[in-house]
């Protein structure tokens, strides 16, 4: 167990619990709001939550447990589909099933993990773990994933990334007709209060907004395009599920079982379907495109049949 025990500095003073263990020491958001979460954060002898404020001049005790790093164990996925490949970034096809990198929780196969066991070398930014991995797909999505190979692509694309100059288009079938047929969800999103693995729609979440756009209409369900503005953990199955619209066979967010059974579908119908960014090393403006994969796009052609 670590253990810090300080004054609060006068610039911290109204400031966020969760944002000034960040800024004090350089925890991440999500790592600052477990260990309070847990009751390791003592203001003046007193628990707080991630969302109290702290006061200038007041004693802060942290307690937490150092994160256990995870093992990047190679392992071949056959149908990891690599799209690009050069000297700084390699752009692969993830199936689903396949998680960006290993976590603790996660034992089945990974992008990073795939990658070494296909002989890649990757950069070596970043944590252990995440050497080279600049953003995430959840394992049960498939499509379009960049990884950095270069010291240089790895810092260039962690920054387009975090400054939203890197366009994301996806596409979704969800339950349902949105209404409008073509919008905007400007909603946070944050960890569930009432789940460990769950994400929602909360007023403690942070900025998220969605653009959508449906492309085509069926009895049940419609298939959208979306443009994601920000990149929030589950942000598309949050946001659709909270107007009502889950995404078909997302049972984490309240999809009808008996629609997923009909079309075959054991996860979310959710694909990465093009990414676009500033090439790191050409300075080019550069697009990737990736199909269906083969569930959803049987999914699709039941709902065609329709």
């Amino acid at each position: 167990m670590d253990h810090r025990s300080l004054p609060v500095p006068d610039g911290l003073d109204g400031v966020r619990v969760d944002q000034a263990l960040a800024k004090l020491l350089g925890f991440s958001r999500t790592l600052a709001a477990d260990i309070a979460s847990a009751g390791g954060v003592l203001l003046d002898g007193a628990p707080v939550d991630k969302s109290d404020r702290l006061r200038a001049g007041a004693w802060l005790e942290v307690s937490w447990e150092p994160p256990r790093t995870v093992e990047v164990v190679p392992t071949a996925v056959p149908d990891l589909g690599i799209v690009h490949d050069d000297d700084d970034l390699v752009v692969v096809d993830k199936p689903a099933g396949v998680a960006a990198h290993p976590s603790l929780g996660w034992d089945g196969p990974t992008v990073v993990g795939a990658l070494a066991a296909a002989g890649f070398r990757i950069s070596t930014s970043g944590a252990p773990e995440r050497q080279g991995v600049v953003h995430r797909l959840d394992a049960g999505t498939s499509g379009l994933m960049v990884v950095a190979k270069s010291e240089r692509a790895y810092t260039e694309l962690k920054r387009q990334f975090h400054d939203r100059e890197v366009e994301k288009i996806y596409h979704t079938v969800v339950q349902g007709h949105p209404d409008p047929l073509a919008g905007t969800i400007d909603a946070p999103v944050g960890r569930h209060p009432r789940s460990e693995w769950k994400f929602a729609v909360t007023a403690s979440g942070k900025h998220a907004v969605t653009h959508y756009e449906t492309l085509e209409a069926f009895p049940y369900a419609s298939l959208l395009e979306v443009h994601l503005e920000t990149g929030r953990t589950h942000q598309i199955r949050v946001h659709m599920a909270a107007q009502r619209h889950p995404c078909a066979g997302d049972a984490m967010y309240g999809a009808d079982p008996s629609l997923s059974a009909r079309l075959g579908l054991t996860r979310q119908w959710l694909h990465a379907r093009e990414l676009s960014l500033t090439h790191p090393g050409t300075r080019e403006w550069t697009t990737f495109a990736s199909d269906y994969a083969a569930d959803l796009a049987r999914a699709l052609e039941l709902l065609r049949g329709d």
